[in-house]
């Protein structure tokens, strides 16, 4: 190759994509005369007169997944004989198949005058090998008759699966053993990448190339797991075609450092749903870290060699302590080393603490830098008008301590005694924004933040956000900033608001175009003491649903609009309200019970008497309109008018046939595989905090009793 090998350490960030190109690609011409040999075997192989019984020759490797690295590399051609018809006759076969194999490619002296790049044919230790050269690139191919387990179909059925688990256990066989006969899926597999993925692939795999000449132990280690763990890593933190390398990098890297948890595989081939490949992949999650499956073959854990693992894990460490590395703008991606779905329910409340709950010394900073932020609109803000800030309340899942460890939303609701009324803050809160946003810019430049303060830009003049982030972790908080209507005034923090403050949002909600929930900011205050006044583990699961939830909308966001988090925020409480109420309970049984209740979204009817009741004839009215709307119905606590259930105004179907799916998941099963037990939770129970729920019936009962019964007929 070149001196620029121990060069790679010290190469800028933004260099790599550079780096790459001109030192890890194959060259072009050295690349085309390679396939056209490759080609030509392949076609003198599949010579009917010469080998009858060869049906297809896939390309593997390396080569096969188009991630050959410049210089040297490697490849398989796997010649699929139709004399071969299970498994197991692969290798009864393997000698004389490799020697018909061996004399074809010998009787092709011709042939051969007339290949683009140099072939030598090779054996060693009753194997079969070809090196293909060129002035500047070798790929050494093994040749590898097998099984063809596919046929004529593109994907493997369930029957291929269940013959492939019941030959290895007649033969005795290594887990991964027939893995060759899924070669064309690995090839199809890579081919769905984009090119600037297989880029990375090359930079982490020469990154592994440089460990081992420092240490000659981690050549156990196979590139192909690396490969499958630099796209993993690009699946789950970007999925964009265009992406920068060295977050790319770091993150790879960053999983390697956590090789102790790595849980990584695919469901493109196979899943969960049927007993022989569940009860494979269950075998594989008993076993210990790191595990990465073969997305072709359920029962080849590439993975293998915690050795080579330990060590690979000290260069990681090295490379990413590189100030080098750390020069790019962007942080790493944020991908967990294993998959909430495969967790065991009884690690699951390891995994909220692994992987989910924020950094204390991080929320710490951030609680700083809001306050800081907070006085500064208090003094600022409004110094040549009479208009003056009330006060700042902190709001969504920071404030009320289910944030997660990135990602995080929060609020900051800005209540101005300019807005007098809920109609002023819909008319009037753009000023306030334009106010707040040039004093927010003044703050990022005069003070100090022990994080960083990014103010978004490109969004609508109306609305205002800004970023913390950390200057150490990959941990952020998303911030809008929200002008409100003073509704509640000084409201002390045990009492409940007067019945009047609600009466006059419900009028105004019936006499306008105002949406339900419209105004739900003038009441953040309740809704983070409901949330935040829950037992901690509550809070946990919480925080778990709401991972949950984040998964499906990644997977469903193309297909249609899913109902707000804090739906399932309060469907969470509703659930441990009714199904345990227990301080400490099994996560499992709750994560479970929330999900059955996503199933059951058709029926669902949820609403709290914490900050409103059925006193007041205006609110009981109106309560009882809104719990006779189209399921599902799930009141905010805070605001009647919100309906965060809504309808069928968000597809709940989709969230619901996920949360179907996982139900058969590991996370409701024991360490032996024994399912975990449910809650009992109603679905269409109007929940009261201290006493016992009240059943629909048993609510209109009461209501009739304050003459509101005509509302039903």
């Amino acid at each position: 190759m070149g001196n620029w090998e121990s060069h790679l350490y010290e190469q800028p960030a933004q260099k790599l994509g550079e780096f790459i190109h001109n030192n890890l690609r194959p060259f072009e011409d050295c690349q085309k005369q390679i396939d056209q040999t490759v080609d030509t075997i392949c076609a003198v192989l599949q010579k009917a007169e010469q080998s009858p019984l060869v049906t297809s020759v896939a390309k593997g490797g390396s080569y096969g997944r188009k991630t050959v690295l410049r210089g040297k590399s490697d490849g398989t051609l796997v010649i699929f004989f139709s004399g071969l018809e299970q498994f197991q006759d692969q290798k009864k076969s393997q000698h004389k198949l490799l020697s018909q194999i061996w004399a074809q490619l010998k009787q092709c002296e011709v042939t051969r005058q007339q290949l683009a790049a140099k072939m030598e044919i090779q054996t060693i230790n009753d194997r079969l090998f070809i090196l293909l050269s060129t002035k500047q690139q070798t790929i050494t191919f093994e040749m590898l008759p097998a099984f063809n387990a596919l046929g004529l179909s593109e994907k493997p059925s369930l029957c291929t699966y269940r013959e492939l688990e019941r030959s290895l256990n007649m033969r005795k066989a290594s887990p991964g053993e027939f893995s060759v006969c899924f070669t064309e899926l690995q090839e199809k597999f890579f081919s769905n990448h984009p090119s600037k993925l297989r880029d990375l692939i090359l930079l982490v795999k020469y990154w592994c190339l440089q460990c081992q000449k420092e240490q000659t132990s981690l050549s156990l280690l196979p590139l192909y797991a690396l490969e499958l763990l630099t796209v993993y890593a690009w699946e789950q933190g970007c999925g964009a075609e265009d992406f920068d390398i060295a977050e790319g990098l770091r993150t790879v890297l960053g999983l390697i450092e956590k090789q102790e948890q790595l849980c990584v595989y695919w469901m493109v081939n196979y899943n969960f749903e049927y007993d022989a490949i569940r009860n494979i992949l269950l075998g594989h999650l008993r076993s210990p870290r790191p595990i990465i499956l073969d997305p072709t073959d359920p029962t080849h854990n590439v993975s293998r060699g915690n050795t080579c693992w330990q060590l690979l894990k000290k260069e990681a460490q090295i490379w990413l302590s590189s100030l080098r590395l750390n020069e790019s703008p962007g942080p790493s991606w944020n991908v967990l080393p294993t998959s909430l779905y495969v967790t065991p329910s009884h690690l699951l409340d390891k995994f909220i603490k692994d992987f989910l709950q924020p950094d204390k010394t991080f929320l710490d900073q951030i609680k700083k830098a809001v306050d800081i932020i907070c006085k500064f609109l208090k003094e600022n803000c409004f110094r040549h008008s009479t208009t003056k800030i009330q006060k700042i309340v902190k709001g969504g899942s920071t404030a009320k301590g289910t944030a997660l460890k990135s990602g995080s939303d929060a609020n900051l609701v800005v209540f101005t005694d300019s807005l007098k009324s809920y109609t002023s803050q819909k008319s009037e809160s753009w000023s306030i924004i334009k106010e707040i946003h040039k004093q927010l810019e003044a703050c990022q430049q005069e003070k100090d933040f022990e994080v960083k303060f990014e103010i978004s830009k490109g969004k609508a003049p109306w609305v205002l956000s800004f970023t913390l982030k950390s200057k150490v972790l990959n941990e952020s908080v998303d911030f809008n900033i929200l002008p409100a209507f003073n509704a509640l005034g000084e409201l002390k923090s045990s009492s409940t608001p007067s019945p009047r403050i609600y009466v006059d949002l419900i009028n105004l909600n019936k006499s306008s175009d105002a949406l339900g929930g419209e105004f739900s900011t003038c009441f953040t205050e309740l809704q983070c003491n409901f949330v935040r006044s829950q037992p901690t583990k509550l809070k946990d699961l919480i925080r778990l649903v709401k991972h949950w939830y984040k998964w499906c909308e990644s997977k469903l966001k193309q297909k249609g609009s899913l109902p707000p988090k804090y739906a399932l925020e309060l469907l969470t409480i509703y659930a441990w309200e009714q199904g345990s109420r227990a301080q400490d309970f099994d996560t499992a049984e709750g994560f479970r019970a929330v999900l059955e209740l996503v199933t059951k979204y058709q029926q669902l009817c949820v609403f709290w008497k914490v900050n409103y009741d059925y006193e007041d004839v205006t609110v009981r009215n109106f309560l009882l309109t809104q719990i006779q709307r189209t399921r599902p119905v799930i009141l905010d606590p805070a605001d009647p008018t919100g309906d965060v259930g809504g309808g069928d105004r968000w597809c709940w179907h989709l969230l619901a046939k996920e949360a179907t799916e996982w139900l058969s998941s590991v996370c409701f099963k024991d360490g032996l595989g024994y399912p975990t037990q449910v809650w009992n939770v109603p679905v269409s129970t109007v929940q009261t905090p201290g006493s016992c729920g009240t059943g629909m019936h048993s609510v209109v009962k009461e209501m009739s009793l304050f003459g509101s019964y005509r509302f039903l007929e």
